[in-house]
């Protein structure tokens, strides 16, 4: 078993919003989430814009978003851009919500402007990057008064004044998109700023053994083992999960506790101060005791995403078989190539289309009702079925009405884009071994083994029980990640 000492929650662990920003042609640390944002990478477009960037933000930012995917190489967690254009919009930008991490999602446009209102634009848009929705009357979202009642909020309708605070339900949004899986990338300290190395800003750079951050910071942690980025005399290390009183943490001690059944625990190596990457399941495990299969860190089932967006628990098959068939506003498989109409599902995709589910909420948590919504009752052997469902609208054009991706829809089957496919089709890779990692550890989205306690090996093949330890001796220097 794994040693667990000073268990990290995903709210005490500093999370890295790697950021890359675009500037186009026409041109902080938040201490309440415990989070840092690093700017890794810059692009300016000085000659012409290398996208369309029209009137409509959110045409703008999905253009934006292609062009990231295919042509922008630096790595970031989130890419947003910054025009010249003024949005035919009610605000300054606009941004996927929940897309952090993700190349396709990861990111926002924003309009150019004075300093202080387009921070406050940039922190908008990733708020909606790491989960967060506008602060605005939404059924059981928790108390959304905002602490500061002159200056406002950060995730509302800003004016003459420059809000410098989240409200609480924002905050508690962004900690259960931690909690559900979202944000695994928020974990991995960047190893490349974009701004010169300097000493005292938190991040171990060429020259320097130790890096514990400015004298503040070093007055809370690391500074008895860090003076002026040179480790004192004995120490190995003066910050990180890992580092424990100036000494390397035992190996399999569990410095990252798993946040869901997709997750996985990061343990220490023994010989470093930093945590492994956050890692989870690769795509397919199957997740809550067979009910549901993992797809990007979280664990998908029709029940779950009924309760998250409307309360209460997803319908009976027939009522998809019935209504997703018929290709209405009722249930359907999405829009037709027109925009105007809907889709019938095949018979055998109808779990992959409308969502429905029982005795739901008149509105949903997250988004706007767009339409009516369905609600039937329908009489099947000898028994009532509650048939209910509605199309809960994103700002950024995502309709949470339809069954996630990923989702299980058969013995072996999965959805994808509103079909239900053989997960064999999803080319989902492997790791080495002749069975998944020898039966002695988990498959990581990276594709490796994290290899269970006393087996190690790129495979788990080997035995390797942990031995009493002798720390290593020497200190840990910048090995030019």
């Amino acid at each position: 078993h794994f040693v667990r000492r000073g268990q990290r929650t995903v709210q005490t662990e500093t999370k890295y919003i790697e950021l890359m920003v675009v500037n186009d042609h026409d041109l902080f640390l938040i201490v309440i989430l415990n989070t840092r944002i690093v700017l890794v990478a810059m692009e300016t477009w000085s000659s012409q814009n290398m996208v369309s960037v029209g009137n409509d933000p959110l045409l703008t930012l999905r253009d934006f978003m292609k062009y990231r995917k295919e042509s922008i190489k630096e790595r970031s967690d989130a890419t947003h851009l910054f025009s010249g254009r003024t949005f035919q919009s009610s605000r300054s930008g606009t941004a996927y919500i929940g897309g952090i991490c993700s190349l396709t999602r990861g990111g926002g446009v924003n309009e150019y402007g004075n300093v202080g209102p387009m921070a406050i634009t940039l922190c908008q848009s990733l708020g909606q990057n790491i989960g967060m929705m506008w602060n605005k009357e939404r059924p059981t979202a928790g108390d959304c008064r905002c602490p500061d009642p002159w200056l406002g909020c950060i995730m509302e309708d800003t004016g003459y004044y420059l809000p410098r605070k989240f409200s609480r339900c924002s905050v508690d949004e962004y900690l259960r998109f931690l909690q559900q899986g979202g944000g695994s990338c928020l974990f991995n300290k960047p190893s490349k700023l974009l701004d010169s190395p300097e000493c005292g800003n938190g991040f171990v750079e060429v020259g320097e053994e130790c890096d514990c951050g400015s004298h503040v910071e070093c007055a809370r942690s690391g500074g008895a083992c860090c003076k002026k980025c040179t480790l004192t005399h004995d120490a190995m290390c003066s910050n990180g999960l890992c580092c424990r009183g100036c000494r390397y943490e035992l190996r399999g001690v569990t410095c990252r506790e798993v946040t869901n059944d997709c997750d996985v625990p990061e343990t220490c190596p023994g010989d470093s101060s930093q945590c492994p990457h956050n890692v989870h399941k690769l795509d397919g495990y199957m997740c809550e005791a067979g009910q549901g299969r993992c797809f990007g860190g979280r664990c998908k089932t029709r029940d779950g995403q009924c309760r998250g967006l409307w309360g209460h628990n997803s319908a009976d098959r027939f009522c998809y078989e019935k209504l997703n068939s018929e290709g209405t506003e009722k249930g359907n498989c999405g829009r037709d190539s027109s925009g105007q109409g809907w889709v019938q599902c095949n018979k055998q995709d109808v779990l992959c289309g409308f969502l429905l589910c029982t005795n739901m909420s008149a509105k949903p948590r997250f988004g706007d009702l767009q339409g009516d919504l369905t609600s039937l009752t329908i009489y099947h052997q000898n028994r009532y079925l509650d048939c209910r469902g509605g199309h809960a609208v994103l700002e950024d054009g995502s309709d949470l009405g339809y069954v996630e991706d990923g989702t299980p829809c058969g013995p072996n089957m999965m959805c994808l884009d509103r079909r239900c496919l053989p997960v064999p089709t999803f080319n989902l890779s492997t790791c080495p071994g002749t069975s998944i990692c020898s039966h002695h550890g988990t498959c990581s989205n990276e594709v490796r083994c994290i290899c269970d306690a006393d087996y190690t090996g790129k495979d788990c093949s080997v035995y390797d029980p942990i031995p009493d330890p002798t720390p290593p001796e020497g200190p840990e220097k910048y090995k030019g990640l």
